[in-house]
């Protein structure tokens, strides 16, 4: 497995815990730290014996944002410090791990042990499910450091809670409490802080213990590629056909046996070598068809 200098990366039966490793810095965002959160991801999607990913850190805080201990050129990336922390504008920052979890066939599960702000909050957005402790809280501060939400933030923060709730949260840059951040949907749920390991663990182990690996990483494409279709005759063309090829497999024998048999299911298919064709999706899901 890749060495890593800003995480630590460990695996935990079906799980891979993915924990930001910044603590004395705030986990404050680096290129390093980007790059490094692709290889996690890309070294999850190829691994079979992984079946869910979970990302959060170590310390009292989340991720506080960019590094900007460089001072005011902390973004320059041609006559300051950004090109040190960030990359040039050439090589696009965060392209690389946002492709990388959106890539990922395997779902992840984002634990905010602590606050998120900027693109310690945006990195999250490609993720799956987000729980928080209930102290922690989240802020889009583009618009305070004289940015724009990046990390494809614009497009994904509005398809998770909406157009006028991303607004007011990117255009005010203000810090909400998780209370807040649950009722408007960034959070499917909190605890404290102290129970937040077992609980993302506990939905984890939901997931691998009981689901079939393809069927979550064909489900979680599905879901992401068409529900912002303005009508549902894409998600038509595709789930019946996909249906038909994996009605005649063995993860579905498999699971209509445990069901009627009352027993866990052990489903035989991997997603390294079972996924039915898909030719019509392309291999970046942010790309243009």
């Amino acid at each position: 497995m890749t060495e890593y200098s800003t995480l630590v990366v460990e695996q935990d039966g079906p799980i891979l815990w993915v924990r930001i490793n910044r603590p004395e810095a705030m986990n404050a965002y680096t290129a390093t730290m980007g790059a490094e959160l692709a290889a996690a991801f890309d070294h999850a999607d190829g691994e079979d014996s992984i079946r869910v990913v979970i990302l959060s850190a170590l310390g009292r805080v989340f991720c506080a944002g960019a590094d900007v201990s460089a001072g005011a050129g902390a973004f320059d990336t041609e006559s300051g410090e950004g090109a040190k922390n960030f990359g040039g504008r050439s090589e696009g920052r965060n392209a690389n791990f946002i492709a990388a979890i959106m890539n990922c066939r395997k779902p992840s599960i984002v634990a905010f042990n602590g606050s998120a702000a900027g693109v310690g909050l945006t990195l999250t957005l490609p993720c799956d499910i987000r729980i928080a402790a209930d102290n922690a809280k989240f802020g889009c501060v583009f618009t305070r450091r004289g940015l724009v939400p990046e990390a494809g933030s614009a497009w994904f923060l509005p398809q998770i809670v909406g157009l006028s709730q991303a607004l007011k949260w990117c255009l005010t840059g203000a810090l909400v409490p998780a209370s807040e951040a649950l009722e408007k949907g960034l959070l499917t749920e909190t605890c404290p802080a102290e129970h937040l390991d077992v609980r993302a663990r506990e939905l984890a182990m939901e997931i691998a213990n009981n689901t079939s690996p393809v069927a979550i990483a064909l489900t979680r494409r599905l879901l992401w590629k068409y529900a912002t279709d303005a009508n549902p005759s894409g998600a038509l063309s595709v789930d019946a056909l996909l249906n038909i090829e994996l009605g005649k497999g063995g993860d579905v024998h498999e699971g209509v046996s445990a069901f009627l048999e009352k027993r866990a299911p052990v489903f035989p298919n991997k997603v390294s070598s079972d996924m039915p064709a898909t030719p019509w999706w392309p291999k970046d899901p942010t790309a243009q068809q």
